[in-house]
């Protein structure tokens, strides 16, 4: 195994044990927020898009406006960033909520194949930008892992899972956790 990556998983799962064994985060509020933070996204593209196609400068304010309140939202679950990561935590929500916007067209049209693809991308990058703001994984440690330092983490997790998973299943299981929207 690879030896400087050791501490970066050993300190990734003493996080998620914490979890685990009860250390739960109340972040229903959060996760609310974050689905509006992404509605916010969205309509900041449609108001670019409405501009573009009617050069009726409305929708530029408007589109300043959504802008401004979605960054105040933001602000509330970004408590402490550094780099890029206000930028990527954005960019996570934003890709996540179009995914799953094409999850929800592909299953309207039957297609479930194409939908639960979908909709794994979508839970994934949403399960990164948890992650991320939850301090259970550095922008560095998104990067590909090897399969020796995945099967490591695997082996350390309960219940043990079998075979290999990329850090998105890892973050993904750790969010189911720690985030309970049924909790009032």
């Amino acid at each position: 195994m690879n030896k400087p990556m050791q501490p970066n998983i050993n300190e990734f799962m003493d996080k998620v044990k914490k979890m685990e064994k009860g250390e739960k985060l109340d972040l229903s509020s959060d996760e609310d927020l974050s689905i509006a933070i992404m509605n916010l996204i969205s309509m900041e593209e449609h108001f670019f898009f409405t501009y573009n196609k009617t050069k009726d400068v409305k929708y530029l304010d408007l589109l300043n406006e959504i802008r401004e309140m979605r960054k105040s939202a933001l602000k509330r679950i970004i408590k402490d960033y550094e780099g890029e990561v206000w930028c990527i935590s954005k960019h996570l929500l934003a890709a996540s909520m179009r995914f799953m916007e094409v999850g929800t067209k592909a299953l309207t049209k039957g297609n479930k194949g194409d939908a639960e693809d979908m909709f794994q991308k979508s839970y994934q990058l949403y399960s990164l930008f948890w992650g991320l703001n939850l301090g259970l994984v550095q922008t560095k440690d998104v990067k590909h892992m090897e399969s020796k330092e995945i099967a490591f983490i695997n082996e350390n997790r309960k219940p043990k899972q079998t075979g290999t998973s990329s850090i998105f299943a890892k973050l993904g299981a750790v969010v189911q956790k720690a985030i309970d929207c049924c909790r009032e």
